[in-house]
């Protein structure tokens, strides 16, 4: 039997992943690759850097002209357990080395209802691990294409992620292929590299050659001693989503909390920490 463990913290809930065979999958796997220049990061401007007062970030996904998907809990102040207030977010377009194909501040978020921000860290809360921002103004520019969602994909098949991380903060960097190496309770386990950052990336399938994005990236974890990275549901959970969004717009009050995300160092400070991905 296989049980997992967060790097830095236990985790309950992903065992018996029976059949998980995690040196095959890795053989089959691509190099992660830095996207330094435009013409390398050319059709992937939809992803972007989220920072928060410029304290910390995470990584996010265009899917509509005025809609960025990320991680739930990139939204959370880890040490306070409050939201984090959507105007402090900004979603960096196809951040590079200083610059951006597009700029907006958030005006609000929602959060999967079922989502608990806490200690715990279990197969419930990651797949539930979702949230949507709705931009200031939508992003219109020719460059930046909205991605496209898709049905999660089946235990075997091949996806790839673009992501931004601490070491790599100044250009997003992009892993063509990886692998699922297995589904439990609408979680995914992929052998993705992703690192502190990369909380929040999108998962991409390539079925017909054009990149849809299938999942969330939501925490690196070991099986065994090799580092898995685990992805939260899309789906039925993305229309919750937008109903909630929807709701939001037409007058409905969201809670705000105050607070600030914290990249890296020893203690977990802020919603964006990678322990999941936490950027």
């Amino acid at each position: 039997m296989l049980g997992f463990r967060f790097i830095g913290q236990s985790f309950a809930g992903l065992v018996g992943l029976m059949g998980l065979v995690p040196l095959m999958a890795q053989a089959a796997d691509s190099q992660l690759q830095r996207m330094e220049t435009s013409d390398a990061g050319r059709g992937w401007e939809a992803v972007g850097r989220l920072d928060v007062n410029g304290e910390g970030f995470c990584t996010g996904s265009l899917i509509a002209p005025d809609l960025v998907l990320t991680a739930a809990h990139c939204l959370y102040d880890s040490r306070s357990g409050a939201r984090i207030k959507p105007q402090t977010i900004e979603f960096l377009a196809g951040w590079r080395n200083g610059r951006a194909s597009a700029y907006r501040t958030v005006a609000r978020a929602v959060v999967h209802p079922g989502y608990i921000f806490d200690g715990e860290v279990s197969t419930d809360r990651v797949r539930k691990d979702i949230a949507l921002l709705q931009l200031q103004r939508p992003i219109r520019n020719t460059t930046v294409i909205p991605f496209q969602t898709d049905s999660r994909p089946r235990k075997g098949a091949d996806v790839g992620v673009v992501s931004y991380a601490h070491d790599r903060s100044e250009a997003p960097s992009i892993q063509e292929l990886c692998a699922v190496m297995a589904k439990q309770e609408g979680v995914l386990i992929m052998s993705c590299d992703v690192d502190f950052g990369s909380s929040g990336a999108p998962v991409f399938s390539f079925a017909d050659g054009k990149p849809r994005i299938v999942s969330v990236v939501s925490a690196k974890a070991e099986v065994e001693g090799q580092r898995v990275s685990l992805g939260a549901a899309l789906a039925e959970e993305l229309q919750i989503l937008r109903a909630q969004l929807t709701n939001a717009r037409i007058g409905s009050r969201m809670p705000e909390g105050v607070g600030r995300v914290q990249v890296g160092g020893a203690r977990s400070t802020g919603g964006a920490k990678f322990v999941r991905p936490g950027g």
